[in-house]
């Protein structure tokens, strides 16, 4: 088969005095080849722009979860293992204290002692109360969220892959998404209110 270079096919289309293509009905098939392929290459990228909303939407709010929620019960749970080696260090200081002999200058010390005890005691139990609520809280938030953003995450990729604009729209609506809008500024706190 005898290819034509495009140098040549080029010098063969014929043109009018004025410098125009001649053949007006390849012009407009061009014409709308081309602006069907700027129309699908805009789609393209609305939509995934779209997309890249719902992932980085799925990122911060796992991000949140990891960094935040669970970062925080980490930190009660050290101040809770904190105030449990506290609390069993005056423990034992008192119980010392109980098993040797009072007198006059060991009462002093055993209700010192006594009253340490007794407020790391009540510091030790709130840590307690506070590691069990916040342990609780998590379990129930991290399936929540999990379960949600994953949700999210299938919903918006197989919307994406199927081409259906709609149904992308549609996942962002319903875990209410705002997408900025491209070269457009955030309002000031100011303009929000």
């Amino acid at each position: 088969m005898d290819q034509e270079s495009p140098k040549n096919s080029a010098a063969e289309i014929p043109v009018t005095s004025n410098g125009e293509v001649e053949d007006s009905h390849e012009h407009n098939f061009n014409r709308e080849e081309f602006g069907y392929n700027a129309d699908t290459q805009k789609l393209l990228a609305k939509n995934g722009e779209t997309l890249l909303g719902a992932i980085n939407f799925f990122i911060a709010s796992v991000n949140t979860l990891v960094n935040k929620t669970i970062e925080d019960t980490l930190m009660t749970v050290k101040q809770y293992e904190n105030a449990r080696i506290e609390y069993d260090a005056y423990r034992t200081d008192l119980e010392e204290l109980n098993l040797g002999p009072r007198d006059a200058n060991t009462l002093p010390k055993i209700e010192q002692s006594q009253h340490l005890f007794q407020a790391h005691k009540e510091k030790y139990d709130k840590m307690r109360n506070d590691v069990s609520i916040k342990l609780k809280f998590l379990e129930e938030n991290k399936v929540k969220v999990l379960h949600n953003q994953l949700v999210l995450f299938h919903n918006a990729i197989a919307a994406y892959f199927a081409g259906n604009q709609k149904q992308l729209e549609q996942t962002l609506k319903q875990f209410h998404i705002k997408l900025k809008t491209p070269g457009v500024d955030a309002p000031s706190w100011l303009e929000e209110q």
